[in-house]
């Protein structure tokens, strides 16, 4: 079972943010389509049966090194959007792989460095009645998305609500190797949602065929004590190794 409130404390953060206003959006996949998109070393976690796939637009708000504070004027706030799947390392543990990160400051970019897919692009959150927008398009054409999410009404999150959305850490690879990556914050207040419109390349542009059924949505409002940790290596990637429970 994923834990709902956080599984470590990330006591020496290497960053700290807010994540806010969060649409998830997500879809049921067959488990060997993603599973031949992940590296040696990690296999799909599967939830009723599937897996599943993520499309999570927000807003990077207040990024900072530690010991400053969110007050403080002018901190960078800018927009991000994953495209994520669920994963379990060989070792059991379980966490995030992304397909595909697109954010809209190169002040993220240093991540790259452990294997962290992240990709310029222009990238728009806007509030519209009592909707939101999200919309991006990657730098050079390509991948594109634009969605309109209705939040709805708080709910008590269910265990695949928690297990959609409450994960502790983030798996990449750089230098033939795996990193793993700690975060820490408080648990998602989540809110039912439905989607008014949706357009987007991001999951082809992966090599994930194009997704089907209706999705399942959340919104949130969002966590504001984010606190993210260093990332340190694992074990080496040998070729041709098959990971533990792979298919």
């Amino acid at each position: 079972m994923v834990a709902y409130e956080a599984e470590q404390r990330v006591r020496v953060p290497v960053m700290r943010a807010g994540w806010v206003r969060q649409a998830f959006v997500h879809w049921r996949y067959p488990p060997d389509a993603v599973q031949a998109l992940l590296p040696e070393g990690l296999v799909v976690d599967e939830c009723e049966g599937a897996a599943w796939v993520s499309l999570t637009p927000f807003v990077m708000a207040d990024v900072r090194p530690p010991g400053v504070p969110a007050r403080l004027p002018g901190l960078p706030t800018f927009a991000e959007t994953n495209l994520r799947t669920y994963v379990r390392h060989r070792g059991g543990r379980d966490g995030l792989w992304f397909l595909s990160i697109e954010v809209s400051s190169p002040l993220m970019l240093s991540a790259r460095a452990v294997g962290v897919p992240y990709t310029m692009g222009d990238l728009r959150v806007s509030g519209y009645g009592d909707t939101v927008l999200y919309e991006g398009s990657r730098w050079g054409g390509g991948a594109s998305y634009r969605l309109v999410v209705r939040p709805g009404s708080p709910i008590r999150p269910t265990e695949r609500d928690v297990w959609l959305t409450s994960r502790w850490r983030a798996y990449t690879r750089r230098f033939g190797l795996l990193w793993e990556t700690p975060v820490e914050h408080e648990p998602w207040p989540l809110s039912d949602a439905t989607l008014d419109a949706l357009d987007e390349t991001l999951t082809t542009a992966a090599g994930l065929p194009p997704p089907t059924g209706e999705p399942l949505v959340h919104f949130s409002d969002g966590v504001r004590r984010v606190r993210i940790g260093a990332s340190r290596p694992d074990v080496p990637v040998v070729p041709g190794a098959v990971p533990a429970g792979g298919r």
